[in-house]
């Protein structure tokens, strides 16, 4: 899943990205409001986390533009400002959540996953295709019975298979929400690499095959038909 922060605080926007990626989310940050919306203009966000005192275009600002241009994705605004009013203002302007300064990250955390789980992201602490079985709370997969250890990047792989099964997914589409900005997603041949690890810890020791090439498109987990 991709998070993208909008804080300006850059201790702090390095504390929530460092914490949500031990989490297996690909974290983007930008620093101010105009850097915000740009990506939001060139990325797809599972969640945003939003700071309202930012400098070039607050987070009112901020918000009120993403939800006049029709992005609907979930947005958490984090900020030290703790009057109703702003709260009000916050929720009229189209947020989801609030949560003030200071903050536990715990608290963060659960609240961006309550956030996915309202959203268009089942709302699963187990995903399960076949006898593959990830559990997210244990951050376990296991296949038949058997566990698979997995990497940090494969497992967020394969939570984006499992939370699409069936649907074809391309190499772009992938690279938009495992990985984070940096990643250049032109260079498909680093998800094919991932993708076929990925497929050897899952699919290798079983005479049942989950994840399946698409020529010329992309990748789908699903079980075999007939």
């Amino acid at each position: 899943m991709r998070v993208l922060v909008i804080e300006d605080e850059g201790r702090l926007a390095r504390y929530i990205k460092k914490g949500l990626e031990e989490h297996n989310f690909a974290v983007d940050v930008a620093s101010d409001g105009e850097k915000g919306l740009s990506y939001v203009s060139g990325n797809e966000y599972d969640v945003i986390v939003l700071d309202l005192l930012l400098p070039k275009k607050d987070g009112l600002t901020v918000l009120r533009e993403l939800r006049a241009g029709g992005n609907q994705a979930p947005v958490l605004i984090l900020t030290a400002r703790d009057a109703l009013t702003d709260k009000v203002a916050g929720f009229d302007a189209g947020a989801d959540d609030y949560l003030t300064k200071p903050f536990s990250f715990l608290e963060l955390l659960l609240r961006v996953r309550a956030l996915l789980r309202r959203g268009k992201v089942e709302p699963q602490v187990k995903l399960q295709v076949g006898d593959l079985l990830m559990d997210l709370t244990a951050h376990r997969v296991s296949r038949a019975g058997k566990i698979l250890q997995l990497t940090n990047k494969e497992f967020a792989l394969l939570e984006f298979f499992l939370r699409n099964p069936g649907r074809v997914l391309t190499r772009t589409t992938i690279a938009e929400h495992v990985w984070d900005y940096s990643f250049e997603n032109t260079f498909s041949n680093v998800i094919d690499v991932f993708v076929n690890r990925l497929r050897n810890k899952i699919d290798r020791d079983f005479a049942d095959k989950l994840l399946y090439t698409v020529k010329g498109v992309g990748y789908v987990l699903q079980e075999k038909e007939g």
